[in-house]
């Protein structure tokens, strides 16, 4: 008797444990076969950075042109006072000028455009940069130009501002951090006289023209009939240089 109860004892204990094994050889196959979810690191991309450096520069459509138009002003702006703005508000210092603003960041190619980059030109044609905008991708640059336009997004490609193209300089970097060097405040607010740079003016203190950047192609201007809205910023002037003859409606030069 006390033989057939052992067996039977043996009997049920095994048959609990092979159940056991069952259910826990059923429940590890089963979290092995769950879809994995990679965790990821919130990142800011380079793109993302672009995107909102261009979004708060289009609020600013139809804001007034004005030659040397002080850091700080949100109802009017030049083109460098209005890319420093722009990126400012994004995390990112630069300085006052467009020659000063075309040395900080990385050097691309004009082929290599990526939204954000800053693109530089020359429309003058005497060697110096004088003009800046922000590349928007798709062949447009947002930026601002010629009294009565002002803040407005125009056709890169085959303008005026392509012909006489200098330089790019990619400031955001892939990981939406500053490219190449930064540069610092000290620099960006080192010269000040009334917003106005000093060096582009001529010797009775009149601002000189860019006869050039003012009248750019038919083209150009029926790619610039958006009309302006506003902005704000601290007041930082810049040091800078150029050249051609007054034009009594349109101050140019650092535009």
């Amino acid at each position: 008797m006390d033989n057939n109860t052992n067996i039977i004892r043996k009997s049920r204990i095994g048959k609990t444990l092979t159940g056991i094994g069952l259910c826990l050889s059923i429940a590890f196959s089963g979290s092995m076969m769950l879809p994995t979810h990679p965790v990821h690191a919130a990142s800011v991309s380079g793109s993302s950075v672009a995107d909102r450096v261009i979004s708060t520069g289009k609020q600013f459509l139809g804001v007034r042109y004005q030659f040397g138009a002080p850091s700080g002003r949100t109802d009017e702006f030049d083109c460098s006072s209005f890319t420093q703005y722009v990126f400012k508000q994004n995390g990112f210092d630069l300085p006052r000028s467009s020659r000063q603003q075309s040395q900080v960041g990385t050097q691309v190619s004009k082929d290599q455009l990526q939204q954000g980059d800053l693109v530089f030109s020359d429309t003058n044609h005497d060697g110096v940069i004088n003009h800046v905008g922000i590349y928007m991708g798709n062949g447009q640059v947002l930026h601002t130009y010629r009294v009565g336009i002002g803040v407005t997004v125009s056709n890169f490609s085959g303008s005026t501002w392509d012909r006489t193209f200098v330089t790019a300089r990619r400031v955001i970097s892939d990981n939406g951090q500053a490219s190449g060097g930064q540069t610092p405040k000290s620099q960006a607010a080192e010269q000040s006289n009334n917003g106005k740079d000093p060096s582009s003016q001529d010797s009775n203190g009149q601002n000189s023209a860019d006869n050039s950047a003012a009248a750019p192609s038919v083209s150009d201007q029926s790619d610039s009939l958006q009309k302006p809205t506003n902005i704000q910023k601290h007041s930082s002037k810049h040091q800078w240089r150029n050249s051609g003859s007054a034009d009594g409606e349109d101050q140019q030069g650092e535009h």
